[in-house]
């Protein structure tokens, strides 16, 4: 009878072994991660205060630096306006120029806009002014004002 029982504990402890790992339950849980990064576009522009040879002409003359900054994924758009669609004005007299700003070149008769694919950070482009030289220009103080926008798309 000892034997008896010692195989039928013996069968038992083989049972519950295997039985075992099917009773054995599993919990789990999950934690949700979540983050928002928000939209950002600045720009610093800077005026060098730079005057020009109107008599003489100006051939790509460097007259603003300006800082691009925008995380839009879809990229951004820089905007170019003319006061004074794109003449120096001084009274009723006018005189045209023309501006370069990295892929744009032209006269700012209308807006210019410069298409950027996609974010960039700390992207920096020189504002250059080219006016054609002449002597029959008439004297007076000539002036306009750009404005350099930034906005995503």
């Amino acid at each position: 009878m000892t034997k008896f029982l010692a195989k039928t504990a013996a069968a038992a402890l083989i049972v519950a072994a295997i039985a075992a790992p099917a009773m054995a339950q599993n919990a789990s849980g999950t934690i949700q991660l979540k983050g928002n990064v928000a939209l950002s576009c600045t720009i610093a522009v800077q005026d060098l205060g730079q005057s020009l040879s109107l008599k003489a002409g100006e051939s790509n003359k460097t007259v603003g630096s300006v800082t691009e900054n925008c995380n839009s994924g879809t990229g951004y758009k820089i905007t170019l306006a003319s006061a004074n669609a794109g003449k120096l004005k001084s009274g009723n007299f006018t005189i045209d120029y023309q501006v370069n700003y990295d892929s744009f070149t032209g006269a700012l008769t209308s807006q210019a806009v410069v298409d950027r694919a996609n974010a960039q950070f700390n992207k920096k482009s020189d504002l250059k002014v080219t006016v054609g030289a002449s002597d029959q220009y008439i004297a007076g103080d000539y002036a306009d004002t750009v404005t350099v926008t930034i906005a995503a798309k």
